[in-house]
């Protein structure tokens, strides 16, 4: 039923089942799915946290047979419909804002339905990192890239190789030829073809319209839902007088060797 290996479940009633997970991450995957889930959301950490949760899930493409919803205290609010096939939209909402009641649309054939999603528990301050609504193309100011620098789970000297467009998605793809690696949390950027240089995809949203163009840049970002999406990246000379300004008033946040 999930890749987390922290799940429990238990027969709640007949046609309601509770599942528990335990992960900060994973998936859900029903089969044939008839009568509802209550999916409980129990990360290993102190429950005085849960407030500062936001939850995102990410339906799978096929995903079909239920629809999705936020429950809290017996009310129930839309997320997901049946057969909404939007590709890769991530909805996201804070953890004290309800629990996942899955629940199963009448079918003449359930034998051929699949619901799934992935999921995602992180801090609020992450999560608006990667969902700012307001200005999500806005370039970053000095003091957000050098906090992202600290901070972010990818951390690149690269260069643009090529941009592809995900019109469906709505989604660029940056091909990014690596030039130094300063830290990466997954290994998105590998060593390639003989010649042994490092190559990685960084996301970002289509309508930020970015370009192949030259020179290097320093892109930083974070990892969300097994994919590499963009932060702050600016040009690399840029990042080195922002770097050294704030190293001479003593005022960078984590020291990087931007060399």
């Amino acid at each position: 039923l999930s890749s987390c290996s922290g799940l429990t479940h238990e027969s709640h009633r007949k046609d309601v089942e509770q599942v528990y997970l335990r992960c900060s991450e994973g998936s859900i995957e029903w089969m044939y799915p008839t009568g509802a889930l209550i999916v409980n959301l129990r990360p290993n950490i102190s429950p005085a946290s849960y407030k500062h949760l936001t939850v995102c899930i990410k339906p799978f493409k096929d995903s079909a047979g239920a629809n999705i919803y936020l429950e809290k205290t017996g009310e129930l609010k839309l997320l997901v419909r049946d057969g909404d096939r939007s590709p890769s939209r991530v909805y996201c909402f804070g953890y004290d804002q309800g629990g996942l009641f899955v629940e199963a649309t009448p079918q003449q054939d359930i034998s051929r339905k699949i619901t799934g999603f992935q999921y995602e528990l992180m801090s609020k301050g992450i999560a608006a990192d990667l969902h700012t609504a307001s200005a999500p193309c806005r370039p970053c100011s000095d003091t957000e890239v050098l906090l992202a620098v600290c901070t972010s789970d990818f951390v690149i000297r690269g260069s643009i190789q090529n941009v592809t467009n995900e019109a469906e998605e709505q989604d660029s793809i940056i091909h990014v030829g690596v030039n130094k690696l300063y830290r990466q949390k997954s290994k998105v950027f590998q060593l390639t073809g003989e010649s042994g240089n490092w190559r990685g995809q960084i996301k970002t949203l289509l309508e930020c319209g970015v370009k192949p163009g030259d020179g290097d840049f320093l892109f930083t970002g974070r990892m969300h839902f097994g994919e590499a999406r963009l932060g702050c990246a600016p040009r690399f000379k840029d990042f080195q007088r922002m770097y050294k300004e704030a190293k001479d008033k003593g005022l960078n946040p984590c020291e990087i060797g931007p060399d």
